[in-house]
């Protein structure tokens, strides 16, 4: 049975047997979006990151239902919506590919990986409350160099970024663009939830 031994106003602190973890308790999920260019970029975003005490490069990402009113948007709509609030791309759909588990030993957090071929640049993004977001667009071609000069400036690059460069690599939409469904499960499934009716 689990036990809550502190909560805060975004996370919470569980005992659950002899395991010791961490909850967020402000969301529905957590989504990242691998965003490519026509021309082969991808975008990537830059922010400061207090509990590392460093500039961590990342996909663009965030929460899903941690707005007032909107505690059941979906998991898609969320992603678009990160998008566009953090660099200012935007996407028409994306593509789910993976569910993917940040730290297991440490949170429950589950990350629902997309997507976003063909993004086009629309606004400034930056992000909102004061985030402070610098956005990246390397290509894909020397991307190693690039992020090897991030590291060297004093950077640290997330995960989700080598996850976002594998899915740039090796995925492909299939050519009429219908993606594809296994047994009602959304992986690799087109995100087709209204999406063209958000607009930024």
């Amino acid at each position: 049975m689990k036990k809550i031994l502190g909560k805060g106003r975004f996370l919470k602190l569980v005992l659950d047997g002899k395991w010791e973890f961490v909850e967020r308790v402000n969301a529905t999920g957590v989504v990242a979006v691998t965003a490519l260019t026509s021309d082969r970029r991808i975008v990537l975003t830059e922010q400061f990151r207090p509990a590392v005490g460093r500039p961590v490069i990342d996909l663009p990402a965030g929460l899903a239902g941690d707005i007032q009113g909107q505690e059941n948007e979906a998991l898609g709509v969320s992603a678009l919506r990160e998008l566009i609030e953090e660099t200012g791309y935007h996407a028409t759909r994306l593509t789910h590919v993976a569910d993917c588990p940040s730290s297991p030993g440490m949170t429950s957090e589950v990350v629902s990986m997309f997507v976003a071929r063909n993004v086009r640049k629309k606004g400034d993004g930056g992000g909102v409350d004061g985030e402070a977001i610098i956005v990246h667009v390397p290509l894909l071609r020397g991307i190693d160099g690039w992020l090897q000069k991030q590291v060297e400036l004093g950077k640290l690059i997330d995960g989700k970024v080598f996850s976002g460069l594998y899915i740039a690599k090796k995925r492909r939409e299939p050519a009429d663009g219908s993606g594809s469904k296994t047994n009602g499960k959304k992986s690799g499934r087109i995100v087709r939830e209204n999406l063209l009716r958000r607009r930024s």
